[in-house]
């Protein structure tokens, strides 16, 4: 089971733990680092050090983070590439954050990546899509 390091902009990984954990319970071997407009990027990068450590599994770690290429993304990226054995996503979600939580358990970084990004993908709709799929079903189930 991979540790997970949550991170981004303002209060957006400690709100997104917080959520999840309503959610889908306490989760073993998961941290949120904050990134607050007072912080510098060598902070946060201390900060994520620190919770990469404390998160630390024999399958790894990854890092969740809120967008591409800002400041979390980019330390978590630096992170991993000088530790290794951690895999770094961005644009989470609630959906894939929740959903990944109950899926980590035997997953390798890989299969976990993988896995997370369909999540993501498969989360991300509209109502008139969601609407439409209702329609669709109905559809077929009536044999039309």
């Amino acid at each position: 089971m991979p540790g997970i390091v949550i991170t981004g902009h303002g209060g957006f990984a400690s709100g997104l733990l917080q959520a999840v954990e309503q959610v889908v319970g306490e989760q073993p071997a998961c941290i949120a680092v904050d990134f607050p407009v007072h912080m510098g990027t060598a902070e946060l990068k201390v900060a994520l050090s620190a919770a990469l450590q404390a998160v630390e599994q024999a399958d790894g770690v990854v890092f969740l983070t809120d967008m591409l290429g800002g400041s979390p993304f980019r330390s978590a990226c630096e992170l991993a590439d000088a530790h290794g054995n951690c895999e770094v996503l961005t644009g989470v979600n609630m959906q894939l954050a929740a959903e990944m939580m109950l899926e980590r358990e035997g997953l390798s970084l890989i299969e976990f990546r993988d896995m997370a990004l369909a999540c993501g993908k498969r989360g991300l709709s509209s109502l008139w899509h969601e609407r439409r799929k209702v329609k669709c079903a109905n559809a077929e189930a009536d044999g039309i």
